[in-house]
C-alpha cells in the first residue's frame, strides 16, 4: 500500500486513545463484570480483553520483526495458538486485565516507527502480506471496535458514537469487501457514518442504516465474511 503519513499519525493517536479509554473503563470493574457475557457470542468480557491484549502484542511483533528486515506470523501456532492464548487470558482478574492492556500499550509504543519514517512504515510484514502501516491500521480497528464489544452494557460503555469520521471512512473502505457483488454495482449505504461503519463491522448500529441502488430503496444485503488476516482484500 502507499503509506499515508497523515493517516498513520492519526491512527497512532486514535488507537492509543481507544486503548486508554478501554483500560480506564476496566479499572472501574470488579471481577464479576469481567466474567459477564460480552457483545460477542460465546465470549465473556474477559475473552475480549484477552484478545485485545494479545492482538496488540501480535501486531507489535509485526513491526518489531519488520525493523530487522524479517517477517513472522502474527501468532505462534496460527489460529489454534491465537484461540488458546485468548482462552488462557480470559480468566484474568480485572486488575490483571488492566496490567495486560498496559503491557500491550507499552510494547506497541516501542514497536511503531517514527511517524515520519516512510521507509519503516513501508517495510513488509506477514500480516495480510502487507507493510507495517497495515499492521497499525489493523490495530486501530481492533482497539476501536473491541472497546465497544467489551464495554457494551456496562456503566462505562464505550459506544460506536466515539468513532471519528476518519475511522469510519477507513472502516467503511476496509469492509466494503463484505458487500456482495462488485464495488461498482451501484449499491449505496445511507445513515450516520458511525452507524454504517458499525453495521459493516457486524455490530448493532445506534441508528438506522439503509441501502439504495439506482436511487431506489432496497433491502440491506447479507454481509460476507470479515476480510482474512492472511490475504489482502480485493
Amino acid at each position: 500500500m502507499a503509506v499515508n503519513p497523515a493517516l498513520v499519525d492519526h491512527a497512532l493517536t486514535d488507537a492509543q486513545h481507544a486503548l486508554d479509554a478501554l483500560t480506564e473503563a476496566v479499572r472501574q470493574w470488579g471481577d464479576d463484570v469481567v466474567a459477564e457475557p460480552s457483545a460477542l457470542p460465546g465470549w465473556t468480557r474477559g475473552h475480549v480483553l484477552s484478545h485485545v491484549a494479545n492482538v496488540g502484542a501480535a501486531l507489535a511483533r509485526q513491526a518489531e520483526y519488520a525493523a530487522r528486515g524479517e517477517k513472522v506470523a502474527p501468532y505462534d501456532g496460527g489460529q489454534a495458538g491465537r484461540d488458546a492464548a485468548i482462552e488462557a487470558g480470559a480468566s484474568r482478574t480485572a486488575v490483571e486485565h488492566v496490567e495486560a492492556l498496559l503491557a500491550a500499550r507499552e510494547r506497541l509504543a516501542a514497536a511503531w516507527p517514527d511517524p515520519d519514517d516512510a521507509a519503516a512504515w513501508s517495510a513488509p510484514v506477514a500480516y495480510r502480506d502487507g507493510v507495517v502501516a497495515d499492521a497499525l491500521l489493523a490495530w486501530w480497528r481492533e482497539a476501536r471496535i473491541h472497546a465497544v464489544d467489551a464495554t457494551a452494557g456496562t456503566s462505562t460503555a464505550i459506544g460506536s458514537d466515539t468513532w471519528g469520521d476518519r475511522f469510519c471512512a477507513h472502516l467503511r473502505d476496509f469492509l466494503a469487501v463484505r458487500l456482495p457483488g462488485p464495488r461498482d454495482d451501484g449499491l449505496e449505504l445511507d445513515g450516520d457514518p458511525r452507524d454504517v461503519a458499525a453495521w459493516l463491522a457486524g455490530r448493532e448500529p445506534a441508528g438506522p442504516v439503509g441501502a439504495l441502488r439506482g436511487g431506489a430503496r432496497v433491502p440491506l444485503p447479507e454481509l460476507g465474511p470479515w476480510p482474512s488476516a492472511t490475504a489482502p482484500t480485493r
